[in-house]
């Protein structure tokens, strides 16, 4: 975590970097004007996506079970290969945006 400041009740910005990237991700209240829960599908990629999920768990965020695509299509767990850009799980914030974990082994 980079951030977390609240002046009053109508603002709070905090701001993460994952570790190894050079994005930072920003959430917080009064930072924006869009409707609580619009934003869909934006992708946190993780090197390790138990790891990433657990830790997620562990703070008290809700998470879809781990999911890769096979030749069927969707099958559960992690992708056996560890094949890059295949291994998925959902989550959301305290707003209702949705996240997608995707793991790109070797990505951090």
């Amino acid at each position: 975590m980079d951030v977390d400041h609240q002046p009053n009740d109508d603002f709070r910005v905090v701001q993460f970097t994952p570790p190894g990237s050079a994005c930072s991700i920003t959430v917080g209240k009064g930072i924006v004007d869009t409707t609580p829960g619009s934003v869909r599908g934006l992708h946190l990629v993780v090197t390790d996506i138990e790891v990433a999920r657990d830790e997620l768990i562990g703070r008290g965020v809700e998470a879809g079970e781990i999911r890769h695509m096979g030749p069927n299509g969707w099958e559960p767990g992690r992708d056996p290969n560890r094949a890059r850009y295949n291994s998925f799980a959902d989550i959301a914030d305290p707003d209702g945006n949705t996240w997608l974990l995707q793991e790109v082994p070797g990505s951090g």
